[in-house]
């Protein structure tokens, strides 16, 4: 899983915090984001162990809108990592 991990992880943006401090947990992010996927249960459900969830949520959508999904599911096809 780490070396997919490092794939998606050079196609995510960089996120600030508050007083713009970086924020590093892009993957706890999207294991939860997975996790929503994967369950089929609503945001809040998603459980503590992936932060708040709307703080994952608003991670999602951010990501939707800048075109990110589309990058992370078009990558494996630029690079012949599909199989």
């Amino acid at each position: 899983m780490d070396v997919e991990w490092r794939i998606i992880e050079a196609l995510l943006p960089t996120e600030r915090g508050r007083k713009s401090r970086l924020v590093h947990d892009n993957r706890r992010y999207l294991n939860g984001m997975l996790h929503v996927l994967r369950v089929g249960c609503p945001w809040r459900d998603m459980g503590e162990r992936y932060g708040k969830w709307s703080s994952v949520y608003m991670r999602s959508r951010r990501w939707a809108e800048q075109g990110v999904w589309d990058a992370v599911l078009e990558n494996p096809r630029r690079t012949g990592a599909d199989g």
